[in-house]
């Protein structure tokens, strides 16, 4: 596996300090890849009656490289752009250099053409973050916006994370919850076997309370249902079930379910 600064050819930093001729300059400008560029260049024709002497050039394949070398050459005419001779190093003003032999550095050339062309990025001379901001945001504005966008992204996915991660402990406490008062329902409500049992055992209770022997004898004091009622209530009163309204409920259903039976 390569290691960053084996693969990183610095081509901004190149373009930074790289010395382009007119020609060259405008056939990159127009999107020639670099490798075929000295072959353009050498083949393209400079028009000698363009108003800059031999500082415009024309080749048919490229048909935008006359108007971009001929803005090129309006800049170093009006001294927007500063040039030299081969080494690229700006001549004093007023300090003449031959057409063919005028060259200039690319952060010169940047400068001006984000002045004079802000909507053009050429990739020879910007990179991608430069030339997707738009011209109103600086690359540094576009970088601090980048940086602070991919730290509310990395908090709103550690918000998720932490949502789902709440929302599945939630779901248990639910889900044990509904076991729980299922069980409890269960424990709490009788079969419909159970439930007749116990009513047939209240309804015989409730029967032989209020029954004579053989003999004629009572088989308790209580002479109605109502005084077995009033004797639970003054015993038991406040306990759960123990209410008249309940007592006399299931007295009357424990009578109907034992003579059902």
């Amino acid at each position: 596996m390569q290691q960053p600064w084996e693969t990183n050819n610095c081509a901004s930093m190149k373009a930074h300090y790289r010395v382009y001729s007119i020609p060259q300059a405008a056939a990159l400008w127009c999107g020639v890849p670099e490798h075929q560029t000295a072959r353009i260049v050498k083949e393209a024709t400079a028009l000698s009656s363009s108003g800059f002497g031999r500082s415009v050039w024309t080749y048919p394949a490229v048909p935008c490289l006359e108007p971009r070398s001929r803005a090129i050459a309006e800049a170093i005419e009006d001294g927007s752009l500063p040039h030299g001779r081969e080494d690229g190093q700006p001549v004093a003003d007023g300090e003449y250099v031959k057409y063919e032999r005028r060259n200039f550095f690319g952060r010169d050339l940047k400068k001006w053409m984000e002045k004079a062309f802000p909507n053009e990025k050429p990739a020879f001379l910007f990179d991608d973050i430069e030339r997707s901001t738009h011209t109103a945001i600086s690359a540094d504005a576009y970088r601090a916006l980048k940086a602070e966008h991919d730290k509310l992204e990395k908090r709103l996915e550690n918000t998720k994370s932490e949502y789902k991660k709440l929302r599945g402990e939630k779901d248990a406490i639910e889900s044990e919850r509904d076991s729980l008062k299922a069980m409890v329902d269960k424990m709490g409500t009788p079969g419909e076997r159970a439930e007749s049992t116990y009513l047939n055992i209240i309804g015989t209770m409730l029967e032989l309370m209020l029954s004579k022997s053989p003999g004629g004898q009572p088989y308790s004091t209580f002479a109605s249902q109502a005084a077995i009622i009033s004797a639970l209530l003054a015993h038991h009163e406040g306990k759960p079930g123990i209410a008249a309204r309940t007592l006399e409920e299931k007295f009357a259903a424990a009578k109907r379910n034992l003579t059902a039976a």
